[in-house]
């Protein structure tokens, strides 16, 4: 089994519709172009739909085996947040499986403003808004959005079209974030995945360090 401290374990959450599997499909093959040994764990309530996507999606291009879903049976809070055991088993049974992988990805299934990861769980967790969400989400706060490491504002690509004002989204998340990152992409284009990536990279280096 890889030891945990070479392992970066990323949690991505957000509402639904937002982008996350989106992010997920765009992050794997360039974590794999620059050498890393990805794998995925997805929640859903009820179903491997999720899971079932990002398989079919990235066929070819990463192990089928290599993503797991895992059905909550509860509030995506409880699995990620407050009782992650399910998915701390599932993350022991994948690692054991297969000791090479070096970046763990935990998807939530889709909820609120208010989700957040267990340190238990990740070292780190990407929240995603969409700006067909409106610009004003980022000024609703909850700890989703101020408390995760790293905010994505996804589907930039479509702002004009939904009345949202890219600059004043932008800018109110900077502003209650306190200066945390965001960064703003489209998943389908791949317009912002390096800002990511590196992102992810400098985090590794810092678990490494302090390990």
């Amino acid at each position: 089994m890889a030891e945990a401290q070479q392992v970066l374990r990323v949690g991505i959450g957000g509402p639904v519709g937002s982008g996350k599997t989106a992010l997920i499909e765009a992050l794997i093959p360039e974590l794999i172009a620059r050498g890393r040994t990805p794998a995925v764990i997805t929640n859903d309530i009820y179903t491997q739909e999720d899971a079932e996507h990002v398989r079919r999606t990235l066929a070819g291009v990463l192990d089928p085996a290599r993503v797991v879903g895992v059905e909550t049976g509860s509030c995506p809070h409880t699995a990620v947040r407050d009782d992650p055991t399910m998915n701390l088993a599932a993350g022991a049974e994948m690692l054991e499986e297969h000791p090479d992988v070096d970046t763990l990805i935990y998807e939530s299934g889709g909820d609120n403003l208010t989700l957040t990861f267990s340190p238990a769980l990740v070292d780190l967790f990407l929240f995603v808004l969409d700006t067909a969400e409106g610009d004003k989400m980022p000024r609703k706060r909850g700890p989703g959005i101020t408390e995760c490491d790293l905010l994505v504002i996804n589907k930039i690509d479509i702002a004009q079209y939904v009345r949202c004002d890219l600059g004043i989204m932008s800018s109110d998340a900077d502003r209650v974030r306190s200066g945390k990152p965001v960064v703003l992409t489209d998943c389908l284009s791949g317009t912002g995945i390096d800002e990511v990536l590196d992102y992810l990279e400098s985090r590794r280096t810092g678990l490494l360090v302090t390990s």
